[in-house]
């Protein structure tokens, strides 16, 4: 894999080469085309038999103006320090990289893997966002 330039400490960059590969296993078996809570499910396994604690749908408070207004859930929160952002569209979006930008902020975690599995290798489908 390649390296690259960045702010996060070596155990973290070793946590999101392991979970790209689990997510990978997850692609080579199923393809593209299915709906998200598949892959999301499937990952979850991959993960687990990893040995990598996670957390699927991991709530977190919205606030504003001190009130609690909604409470969000992230896909899944690997580690208590990454956020898998799972998809299954035609092409990612800005608007899909702005909504992880809030999740970040909302949960005060330092990283996010926004992963599209509807491509053809899950590798084009992967964007890294780093708060």
């Amino acid at each position: 894999m390649l390296r690259i330039a960045t702010k996060l400490d070596d155990q973290t960059e070793e946590l999101i080469h392991r979970v790209v590969g689990c997510c990978i296993t997850v692609h080579r078996e199923l393809g593209p085309g299915l709906v998200e809570a598949i892959y999301q499910r499937a990952v979850a396994l991959e993960l687990e038999a990893a040995g990598i604690s996670f957390e699927r749908e991991k709530r977190f408070p919205v606030r504003y103006r001190g009130k609690v207004l909604y409470i969000h859930r992230l896909d899944l929160v690997v580690d208590n320090r990454l956020v898998l952002e799972l998809k299954a569209v035609e092409r990612l979006h800005p608007v899909h990289q702005s909504q992880v930008l809030s999740c970040l902020r909302v949960s005060k975690l330092p990283i996010c893997l926004l992963m599209n599995f509807n491509v053809a290798i899950l590798p084009d489908g992967i964007k890294r966002i780093v708060l």
